[in-house]
């Protein structure tokens, strides 16, 4: 098992689920985190902390969601994609992205 972080980071990126992982499997983007999952050791801490529900189980992943797995593994092995091992303050129009549905073509990879 592993855990995915989802569309409702897209955009937002807050990164409190960052300071709590014992791992430092976060690995970020312009505009997204993801876990990788190689490194994930499932300890959950994360999924509280995200202030907009973004983090899932991987058996526990919304159907419309489960893309995100993939995204997660595929981003992670990217070398543009640098490990993030502390908080830093979300984007710029956090507020206005962390209700938003279907950002998916936001994701910039």
């Amino acid at each position: 098992m592993t855990f995915v972080v989802t569309e409702a980071c897209i955009q937002c990126k807050y990164t409190d689920c960052v300071n709590v992982c014992p791992m430092d499997c976060f690995l970020e983007g312009p505009n997204f985190l993801v876990i990788n999952p190689d490194e994930c050791i499932d300890c959950s801490i994360c999924v509280a902390e995200c202030p907009v529900g973004a983090i899932f189980s991987d058996h526990d992943l919304p159907p419309d969601q489960r893309h995100f797995l993939e995204i997660n593994r595929e981003l992670a092995a990217d070398p543009a994609w640098k490990r993030l091992s502390r908080a830093k303050e979300p984007l710029p129009d956090h507020e206005k992205w962390a209700g938003v549905k279907d950002k998916l073509s936001l994701l910039q990879r």
